[in-house]
């Protein structure tokens, strides 16, 4: 097969929209059709596929489990840092020091590749102590991304928007072949727990959680799609419990039993 810019038909493209949108929810516009052919043109190329309805049969016909997942890591964003949307950790850690719960329980419902998570248990690690039962959990539809976020060994490029302070606390860097590299602090890790998770067919879970965080995930989805989410996520939240979504995201319209505390920031009536 040439190295030519393979064609992504019009039928082709809405094959691949209506799939990603079934299977995770995502929302293809058509600003998105490079995206699609620059990141599986590869994919095409390795698995000798002449073009793009060959690989769509190849990955909905069941020949190669790893592959569908592979194609889902190559078209899911996944843009994330520390401390991303700051106000929200001021919120949490004012919420921790309340005591209101023991060993609270904290979702990252799409933790791409850990900072989000990493930050949380920063903040919960300062008000609570490393010795109190605390719990962050992070999903993600993305097994590549929760791979890199079980590791918790990061790039130092990775550390913008992580302040001074938490990088001396929380930060190992690395020496030798790992220069320029650091790794979270084990006793960190250890609260925190990783798994990949589809949040338009989700597994039943027995766990229930004080916070969630659904951040800068909804927008790629339709409202139909946005309702549905809010709706499971808000089955594993505890009574009375809190979803934090992104700044430019919003729960209006949705009609979905939560009422906001502050914008951005609802709580479970």
């Amino acid at each position: 097969m040439s190295d030519s810019v393979l064609e992504l038909t019009d039928r082709d493209f809405g094959l691949f929209r209506q799939l990603m949108l079934k299977e995770a929810g995502v929302s293809l516009t058509e600003a998105k059709r490079p995206l699609i052919i620059g990141r599986l043109s590869s994919r095409l190329r390795q698995l000798g596929l002449a073009d793009f309805a060959a690989y769509y049969r190849y990955v909905t016909q069941g020949q190669d489990a790893e592959e569908w997942q592979r194609m889902i890591d190559l078209l899911t964003t996944h843009e994330t840092y520390f401390f991303r949307e700051e106000q929200h950790f001021h919120w949490l850690k004012r919420w921790a020091a309340a005591r209101e719960v023991d060993a609270p329980m904290i979702w990252s419902a799409a933790c791409s590749s850990g900072e989000e998570v990493y930050t949380i248990a920063m903040v919960l690690a300062e008000v609570l102590g490393l010795l109190s039962e605390w719990r962050v959990v992070g999903t993600d539809i993305s097994s590549k991304v929760v791979a890199t976020a079980q590791k918790g060994h990061y790039d130092e490029s990775k550390l913008r928007g992580l302040p001074e302070y938490y990088k001396k606390k929380y930060c190992l860097k690395g020496t030798g072949s790992h220069a320029g590299t650091f790794l979270i602090d084990k006793k960190l890790r250890e609260h925190t727990r990783f798994q990949v998770y589809n949040l338009i067919n989700p597994q039943a879970w027995s766990e229930r959680f004080d916070v969630v965080f659904l951040r800068n995930v909804m927008i790629y989805f339709d409202a139909p799609t946005k309702r549905q989410v809010v709706q499971q996520v808000s089955r594993q939240m505890k009574p009375r419990g809190t979803l934090i979504v992104g700044h430019s995201e919003s729960l209006n319209g949705l009609m979905t039993g939560l009422r906001p505390l502050q914008p951005t920031i609802y709580v479970q009536e």
